[in-house]
């Protein structure tokens, strides 16, 4: 099979995910407490539906592929293909009712991601991409369907770039003062977004996504998309980022240059 053999299947992942989550956004959902190190770090009953109902899919359609997921871990993971899941990134922003928030779907093959969406289902919106393409499928204000390729925006100079990172207090000390040698000399730093930032650095919106800490299946699906849109992600020493960690992503190469020399200790 090819990827694009793959995109309707994607797609029908991504729904599938939407329509279990829907239910509970904005509502008074209990939010349990997984993380460690004094890091509020929450997980709900719509990130186990939404990661339960695509786990079925995936069996069910590949039973030779393998699954990584953020709630009920690994199956078959030396597969040819996995399938990285995170059914809500940006859970924190989820129970605070704001829809910043994404279900990650990443196809790798042979370790590589090959193929990613980011699937905004309050808003409708999904960003695909397969590192050599990006698009984006929602509504316009009229409610018509519609779509439109992504690409990212010149930025040859951090002084004229937008920088987003989730929470610098996420970060580890060191961490955080290298982050801020860059937001010194940025021209607007926001934080929030979690892989909506991402999708935004496709979209030609954001020139920066500065991140530590991260997990394969927080990042796995957004490299195609912001790949795919012209853009650069690796680690902050500059190499792969699928698995996660210290991860910077950049729509010009030449501010992901720039950053890099910051971010390098």
């Amino acid at each position: 099979m090819t990827i694009v053999d793959f995109e309707p299947f994607v797609a029908e992942l991504a729904t599938v995910a939407g329509d279990a989550i829907l239910p509970f956004f904005r509502t008074a959902l209990q939010a349990q407490d997984k993380g460690a190190r004094g890091q509020f770090d929450p997980v709900t009953e719509a990130d186990r539906a939404a990661e339960t109902a695509m786990r079925r899919l995936i069996q069910s359609t590949f039973p030779a592929h393998g699954i990584v997921g953020e709630e009920f871990g690994d199956h078959q993971p030396d597969a040819e293909y996995v399938w990285v899941l995170d059914p809500i990134d940006g859970t924190k922003s989820f129970i605070s009712g704001f829809p910043t928030w994404g279900t990650l779907v990443a196809l790798e093959h042979r370790g590589v991601p090959v193929y990613g969406v980011m699937h905004q289902p309050f808003t409708r919106e999904k960003f695909f991409g397969d590192n050599a393409r990006a698009t984006w499928a929602g509504r316009n204000a009229h409610g018509t369907e519609i779509v439109h390729h992504l690409r990212t925006r010149d930025c040859p100079a951090l002084a004229d770039a937008t920088v987003m990172t989730t929470s610098p207090a996420l970060m580890e000390p060191g961490e955080r003062a290298r982050f801020e040698r860059v937001a010194s000399e940025a021209k607007l730093v926001r934080f929030g977004g979690d892989c909506y930032s991402y999708c935004m650095v496709a979209a030609g919106h954001v020139d920066l996504v500065i991140e530590s800490g991260l997990q394969p299946y927080d990042i796995a699906a957004l490299i195609p998309i912001v790949k795919g849109a012209g853009g650069v992600v690796t680690t902050w020493s500059g190499d792969e980022a699928q698995g996660g960690g210290a991860v910077v992503a950049a729509g010009d190469p030449r501010v992901h240059e720039a950053a890099l020399k910051l971010l390098a200790g």
